[in-house]
């Protein structure tokens, strides 16, 4: 396995790589890493409903979701919380502050794109209509409490979520083979759904799906009978009460607290040994 300054070091090209695709090639690899994230919601979801115990639920839900991020290292796709690694790069001096701005913003329009397109496949084509509309309450359930957030506990838990998808992400750099990177991103992953922490990328999905599937009166009633509150539930919601400061979160999380930091430990020292 690579070791974790071998990661450090070898995540500057793979970053100045993705610096440089052109805006096309960003924008169709983002598309498909939102639709990974969102099948991998769905699967989650559905999982989840297969149990009536609450609590034995939530551990099948997390252990599901790790599929999406297996998905997206080894079929290949740019995901928008996993860049905010591309710090180490501009650190690095391989990269421009505006080149990763380009990166940031067309992968996160891909990724919404992505995720959006699934959860619209997903309701309009019947996928929660199992188990007698219960993974249609389900998901309206989850996009209710998503938007209800406090802008506070949206952005802590952001912090905390990509903190653990990019030591996922780090983790599977370490491996070279594909069982090792699935094995090294699987806990982490399953530790943030557990754990209940807020994914941008996931949420795009989550509260998308949810709000389509709200505009079904069969899935709104089966959620009202659940006692789901649906008066909060909008797109408006969505971007302002949830994907602002879970994006926030996501990027600080991701950017201070592994990028910048396994720079600082890495790469940094490195240079100032020399330089002495």
């Amino acid at each position: 396995m690579n070791s974790p300054k071998e990661v450090a070091q070898n995540y500057i090209a793979i970053g100045v790589g993705k610096t440089k695709l052109s805006a096309g090639r960003m924008l169709v690899l983002a598309i498909l890493a939102g639709m990974f994230i969102a099948l991998a919601g769905v699967g989650s979801t559905i999982a989840s409903v297969t149990v009536a115990n609450a609590s034995l639920a939530k551990l099948i839900s997390a252990a599901v979701f790790p599929t999406g991020l297996a998905m997206v290292l080894v079929a290949g796709s740019e995901l928008f919380t996993g860049n905010s690694l591309l710090i180490i790069p501009v650190l690095e001096k391989q990269a421009k502050v505006s080149a990763v701005l380009r990166n940031w913003f067309f992968v996160y329009i891909g990724n919404l794109i992505g995720s959006i397109l699934v959860s619209a496949l997903a309701v309009y084509g019947g996928t929660f209509d199992l188990f007698s509309n219960a993974a249609a309450a389900a998901v309206i359930k989850t996009a209710a409490a998503k938007v209800t957030l406090s802008f506070g506990d949206a952005l802590l838990r952001g912090i905390l979520c990509n903190f653990l998808v990019c030591i996922a992400v780090w983790m599977s750099f370490a491996a070279k083979d594909v069982v090792g990177k699935i094995a090294g991103l699987y806990l982490p992953i399953m530790l943030f759904v557990v754990s209940g922490h807020e994914h941008s990328v996931a949420n795009m999905y989550y509260i998308s799906a949810g709000l389509f599937a709200a505009k079904n009166p069969t899935y709104a009633a089966a959620a009202t009978e659940a006692g789901v509150n649906l008066s909060k539930l909008s797109w408006g919601a969505m971007f302002g009460s949830n994907l602002l400061p879970v994006t926030i979160g996501n990027i600080i999380g991701g950017l201070v607290l592994v990028g910048a930091a396994y720079w600082f430990v890495y790469l940094k020292t490195d240079k100032d040994k020399k330089a002495k």
